[in-house]
């Protein structure tokens, strides 16, 4: 991953791999800052008492850790693997691996741009991390909106080569929200106005929206799109039409965002 700063800061998450383990602490190197050394009391290897460190770590092992204390002159960092639950480890490694993705993404723009990948980072890389926070976000604005770079101010020849690869190669998250249409009509052409409603419902420009039965007189309304305050828009704009066409028509509806 590519950090602008030399060493971590304190109670940052890092990626980092087991060196060698003895029996007061284990020694590891930070993946994400050039391999710098680390290292971890026996006492913030896991909570208790640790009768056999090597059951809890052990050379060559890939682990996240907390940064507890940070000394630049010495070169000395401090870590506590106790102190990292579960779901941090595992988005921590997720991150971990976008961004060895995005290097390699990164070193393909380069190499299409005709610049070697410490040019590339000195001209735009490091600008652009500054900017999104990581390559891996920029990378994955770009897919989401083409536009991304420039509304940002980058210009260059780099620009649309780098919004290709992107489009290329990352595919853009999607979030899901559910929500809830309660509609009647009692006229002649109930069910055909029904029907007609949740077809209106179902066209949407930026989100895919599904609409499935659930019994009358509910319908489940499920919308699919790049970021949740689209779909929660979406969601609202999908209710609405079919609540304003139905009323239109002689019926009623209801929208219940939550069971």
């Amino acid at each position: 991953m590519v950090r602008l700063n030399e060493f971590p800061e304190e109670g940052e998450l890092v990626v980092c791999t087991v060196r060698e383990v003895k029996s007061f602490g284990a020694f590891v190197t930070l993946d994400e800052y050039g391999n710098k050394e680390g290292f971890i009391h026996v006492a913030e290897v896991t909570t208790g008492w640790v009768k056999y460190i090597r059951d809890y770590v052990r050379e060559g092992q890939k682990i996240v850790c907390k940064v507890l204390r940070v000394d630049t002159s010495k070169g000395h960092v401090d870590l506590s693997l106790k102190q990292v639950n579960e779901h941090q480890r595992r988005e921590t490694i997720e991150q971990w691996k976008n961004e060895q993705r995005a290097e390699k993404l990164f070193e393909i723009v380069c190499s299409k741009y005709g610049k070697e990948v410490e040019q590339c980072f000195t001209e735009f890389g490091r600008q652009i991390v500054e900017k999104f926070g990581s390559l891996y976000a920029a990378f994955e604005e770009c897919a989401i909106n083409q536009d991304a770079l420039k509304k940002e101010g980058f210009s260059g020849k780099w620009v649309p080569i780098f919004v290709q690869v992107a489009v290329d190669n990352i595919i853009p998250p999607l979030v899901t929200v559910n929500g809830f249409l309660e509609l009647t009509c009692p006229t002649g052409k109930g069910a055909l106005e029904i029907k007609e409603a949740l077809l209106r419902a179902e066209q949407a420009k930026d989100a895919k929206v599904n609409i499935q039965y659930v019994g009358a007189p509910k319908y489940r309304i499920t919308v699919t799109a790049l970021d949740y305050k689209l779909a929660e828009d979406e969601l609202r704009k999908s209710a609405e039409k079919a609540i304003e066409y139905i009323k239109s028509h002689g019926g009623e509806g209801k929208f219940i965002r939550k069971e």
